[in-house]
């Protein structure tokens, strides 16, 4: 590149200071982009505005078989085709329009290679972003797939060719099972014919040596019964995988008759004759006299695999279908040979419409092929821009798609990650993502705050997010994941929770002692009040005694939240807790007029038994003030293998599904003005929850507005 002058451009009017850090940004974007060129399997290429080589990376070098000191003395031009649209090029870089296409490769030793190519402008200042990725191969197995396309079509045209050049019956059944082997490369072929009596027989066959021959081999009439033959004669075709399987619909006797020829998968195919109803005893009439075809079944062609299962195919059952029809066309030829060639001329052309198909389907399927690649490459680019994981599971729990902010944050490149299972990539904090990825696969949306390590050893908070992808069925397929990092507003609510950790220190003693003298003063004992005042006195007595209510509230969930709180666990037998705390809360229920109806049993749990009693009594106390007169609350308990469940049901106004999430956060209620009326803080669920999670388990909701809600919880069983 051409040196550029030390003296301050008058067109810029920048100071040799202000070049040199821009130098320097220049050269720490450039160490940023390094991991890039050293881990990434595409060839990267750096150019600068005239199109000459500034870098290139490892698989560059591959690609164009030069060493990265001979590639840096020389232009891309160089290298590049006469058939490429260079004017085109040089606008990408003077329009900074991102460029993606194709080109040819002139490389070393006079080898072409097909390469895909995508051009980004100023990915630094004067300097240009190509990506190369190498499609010879890729375009090499298309083009041979194309072919041997075409030798089938060509195999099958040769076959049609010898059936309509010989008049000889057994020469045409003798080419078609030869050819049909040769194509299928079917262990054995042959053309079963069945006869007037009901019996049948092998009338030709091509099999290897490993197997034994049925030629001239007589079947009696059960192996091929009369219904059987009726199916075959209205065109039924039949391919067998694996005739040990019982999906297969073979009968047992039938099986034991096959498996004494080593048969183990098989393709039947009915070879069918048109036979004028006028060469039929007793006809029924016919429009203007004419005699109506009625089909009758010749015989069968039929392909068997011996040395294992095979699961048969689409071509090779229309080839089946074709050469059978084939047959049928020679059979008729030997009795109608003056209409020989008019047939013949239909299955051309439907031959060539097969083959028009064919070709169209092949564009179609490049055509979309390519697009995909371009969709993809796409989707790359944006992704890696943004400062999320950004990740796309299948339903085995395995990459499919990740961006670049995996190797910022893990050290694991994209490339390293693709096809890795969720427990390879996340190691130790596998077992908490667990239970979310199972219920994403099972069709929910989750959302969870984890705390993971990057690979510098910090700790980081993050909010998760799983949004199941499901195909055309409904069914799931996998999802996409997307981690944000969430640190800083944890922090923030660290300093809220102290801050009102502090506060409700403070209010706690005096709001006790405000407390206390509410209720000397409405016991009558410092005199007595007029009816506005005991009446004002009461709605001070009722306020303090919420607030003394939230304040503890908060302070219980500070504590547990902090760690101070630690769990005494041991066993527990579930059915003493569960009728505590009904008994508790009778006196309540009896206050609203709600029934308390509990189903305890003898399990036991290993958890804190004083805990556990609060978080009952707390869903119990919600279930209550939230039912009509009259109404039942249940609870209830059931084991699941390794953890118990426990529910509390009740017959109230029920839960909007928008907030079945938020209900368990903190201050957050259905409606809180009724919550006030009720007496409710908005901490007792959020309470719950660090309760049950401190034991390893899960709580949730469940609720149909204006039927009631039910609120359950694991806990794990206790094993000696």
């Amino acid at each position: 590149m051409p040196k550029r002058s030390s003296q301050p451009s008058s067109r810029s009017g920048q100071s040799p200071l202000s070049n040199s850090a821009e130098s320097a940004q220049r050269r720490s974007r450039k160490r940023l982009l390094q991991p890039v060129f050293e881990h990434t399997q595409d060839a990267i290429a750096l150019l600068d505005d005239h199109g000459n080589l500034m870098d290139v990376n490892a698989t560059a070098c591959q690609l164009f078989g030069l060493s990265r000191k001979v590639l840096m003395t020389r232009p891309l031009s160089t290298f590049l085709t006469a058939e490429f649209d260079s004017d085109r090029f040089r606008q990408s870089l003077q329009t900074s329009q991102p460029l993606i296409g194709e080109l040819c490769l002139s490389c070393a030793h006079q080898r072409q290679r097909e390469v895909e190519y995508s051009l980004t402008p100023n990915v630094l200042p004067h300097c240009h972003l190509l990506l190369l990725r190498d499609i010879s191969r890729r375009k090499v197995e298309m083009a041979a797939e194309l072919r041997r396309q075409r030798q089938r079509i060509e195999l099958f045209s040769e076959v049609t060719l010898k059936i309509r050049q010989s008049l000889q019956l057994k020469e045409i059944l003798r080419t078609t099972v030869t050819e049909v082997q040769r194509i299928l490369q079917a262990d054995r072929v042959l053309i079963y014919q069945v006869l007037a009596d009901g019996t049948g027989k092998t009338i030709s066959e091509s099999v290897l040596p490993d197997y034994p021959p049925l030629i001239d081999l007589e079947f009696p009439e059960e192996v091929f019964p009369e219904d059987y033959q009726q199916l075959y004669a209205e065109g039924r075709v039949r391919a067998i995988a694996n005739v040990q399987d019982a999906s297969s619909g073979l009968a047992e006797c039938l099986v034991d008759f096959v498996t004494q020829f080593n048969i183990q998968a098989k393709l039947i195919v009915p070879i069918v004759q048109s036979v004028p109803l006028q060469n039929i005893s007793s006809p029924p009439a016919a429009p203007q006299g004419r005699p109506l075809p009625q089909n009758r079944l010749w015989g069968l062609l039929i392909a068997h695999q011996c040395s294992s299962p095979r699961q048969w195919v689409e071509f090779e059952l229309e080839l089946m279908q074709q050469l059978a029809d084939q047959i049928s066309i020679a059979l008729a030829q030997a009795q109608f040979l003056e209409h020989l060639e008019e047939m013949v001329e239909v299955r051309t052309a439907e031959l060539k419409h097969a083959n028009r198909s064919l070709q169209q389907e092949i564009a179609d399927r490049k055509q979309a092929e390519a697009a995909l690649l371009q969709s993809e490459e796409q989707l790359r680019l944006i992704t890696n821009a943004m400062p999320v994981l950004i990740a796309y599971v299948d339903d085995q729990q395995r990459y499919r798609f990740n961006n670049k902010a995996y190797d910022d944050w893990l050290g694991q490149p994209p490339a390293s990650i693709y096809g890795s299972h969720l427990r390879q990539v996340w190691g130790d904090s596998y077992p908490q993502m667990q239970p979310h990825i199972e219920a994403a696969l099972l069709g929910q949306v989750v959302t969870y705050e984890n705390e993971i390590v990057l690979k510098h050893g910090e700790w980081r908070s993050v909010d998760i997010t799983y949004i199941p992808h499901r195909d055309e069925q409904k069914f799931v397929k996998g999802f996409f994941a997307l981690t944000s990092d969430i640190s800083d507003r944890k922090a923030i609510e660290r300093m809220k929770d102290e801050f009102i950790s502090v506060v409700s220190h403070e209010l706690r003693t005096p709001l006790t002692s405000l407390h206390s003298a509410l209720k000397i003063l409405a016991t009558g004992r410092l005199g007595t009040l007029s009816s506005e005042g005991q009446q004002m006195l009461t709605i001070a007595d009722d306020s303090t005694e919420r607030l003394v209510r939230l304040i503890n509230s908060v302070l219980d969930l500070q504590r547990i939240e902090s760690g101070q709180v630690i769990m005494d666990r041991q066993a527990c037998n579930a059915a003493h807790l569960m009728i505590q705390a009904t008994e508790a809360m009778q006196a309540m229920a009896q206050q609203h007029e709600v029934t308390l109806v509990t189903q305890p049993q003898n399990v036991l749990i290993w958890a804190d038994a004083d805990y556990i009693l609060q978080a009952l009594t707390n869903l119990l106390s919600n279930a209550i003030k939230f039912s009509a007169p009259g109404g039942t609350v249940w609870l209830t308990l059931e084991q699941h293998r390794s953890e118990a469940v426990m529910r509390v049901r009740d017959e109230g106004q029920g839960i909007p599904a928008d907030q079945l999430e938020r209900i368990f956060e903190r201050f957050q209620q259905v409606d809180s003005s009724d919550s006030r009326k009720k007496g409710g803080t908005g901490l007792g669920l959020t309470i719950c929850r660090k309760i049950i999670e401190q034991h390893n388990g899960r709580i949730w909701a469940e609720s149909t507005p204006s039927y009631g809600s039910t609120f359950s919880f694991t806990l794990p069983i206790f094993s000696e």
